[in-house]
């Protein structure tokens, strides 16, 4: 994310996103009610002509809307963010109109908030100072082997593919057999390869994924350069990948990644909730009430929250994070993209880390 202006007493913020997690980003901080300036095409009929109404035609130029709603189209990636004409030429005839603001990759625009807060504050400084690429992650054992982006929204899984081992018995089939699931897993990285700029993290169970290492170094050692880590995992396919996202193992290919500290923030939650110590909270009113006691670490608030909720709840969540943050607590927003924020989602949606525990 580039910030090309940040200017808080004006309440406004100008940036141009770069990477597809800067969607995410973009997706969690603005909200209904805000004003976002981008530039766009609007079909417009400049008058009248014999009498007869002139054919519209589709013109470039920068508009203001209130945002009503956002969409995140992962398919086409984009933003599309819908409201209602708030600034336009007086020409045009658009205000108090309906217009919907489709924004890619390297589109600038301005969002004006009636009041920022901190934790908007930090995910956008926080895009700036990332820009890390993807990360192409592949499972591979004697059961089959599952591939797939990691961003920081969370993983896409790219590909699967399940597989009948012979016994040890046979090995001349057994061999063949490995051979091919090599080849088509080769496949699979090539064709990510082609459209992710990314490392590699190979992950298995057993030796397995050792012996396709040795098989990519023989066979397609560009491929095998850009592998910057190893690790063994219990489970196989695309458990596996999130079994490593849980754990942390992933943690040196993605030690910068929103992903990887969200699970372990999330984990640590169900931990000292496992353990009944009295200092974690979920559900809404538990939370409130350690906030309002300044016992309050961390809160945590899945994205889906702020998206799905009323105006008057969305303004009674900002309180409570302004009270966190005045407060000296951090607030983490979890993506349900991925497993740690439907956890979070099945407590209620929000959870805390506390100071020290509640009677």
């Amino acid at each position: 994310m580039k910030i090309l202006d940040m200017d808080i007493k004006h309440n406004q913020v100008t940036v141009t996103p770069e990477f597809l997690d800067d969607f995410w980003v973009l997706y969690n901080v603005i909200q209904r009610g805000d004003i976002v300036y981008s530039r766009t095409t609007r079909e417009v009929r400049f008058g009248d002509r014999y009498e007869r109404p002139e054919k519209g035609r589709r013109i470039s130029l920068v508009l203001g809307i209130k945002v009503e709603s956002i969409l995140w189209d992962r398919m086409l990636n984009r933003l599309r963010i819908h409201g209602i004409v708030c600034d336009a030429p007086d020409e045009i005839g658009a205000l108090g109109s309906h217009h919907t603001l489709n924004i890619t990759l390297n589109t600038p625009l301005k969002i004006i908030k009636e009041r920022w807060l901190e934790y908007h504050i930090k995910q956008l400084k926080r895009a700036s100072e990332r820009g890390i690429m993807p990360i192409i992650v592949m499972n591979i054992d004697d059961e089959g082997y599952s591939a797939a982006v990691l961003r920081g929204f969370g993983p896409e899984i790219a590909a699967e593919e399940r597989i009948s081992l012979p016994g040890k018995h046979m090995e001349e089939e057994r061999l063949r057999t490995l051979n091919e699931m090599f080849k088509s897993a080769l496949k699979t990285l090539e064709v990510l390869i082609s459209s992710v700029e990314g490392p590699i993290v190979i992950l298995g169970l057993g030796f397995i994924k050792n012996n396709f290492v040795k098989f990519l170094k023989e066979n397609a050692p560009a491929i095998r350069e850009k592998i910057i880590d190893i690790k063994s995992v219990n489970s196989s396919g695309s458990a596996g990948i999130y079994e490593a996202m849980r754990s942390g193992i992933l943690a040196r290919a993605l030690r910068h990644a929103r992903i990887i500290e969200e699970a372990e923030a999330v984990e640590e939650v169900l931990r000292r909730l496992g353990k009944g110590r009295g200092d974690a909270a979920y559900g809404l009113s538990d939370v409130e009430r350690a906030v309002l006691m300044g016992a309050v670490e961390e809160i945590l608030i899945t994205d889906e929250m702020f998206r799905e909720s009323s105006s008057e709840e969305i303004s009674a969540l900002e309180k409570l994070i302004r009270e966190v943050e005045e407060k000296g607590g951090k607030v983490r927003i979890i993506s349900v993209e991925h497993e740690a924020g439907l956890k979070i989602k099945s407590l209620g949606g929000i959870a805390a880390l506390l100071r020290y525990p509640l009677g």
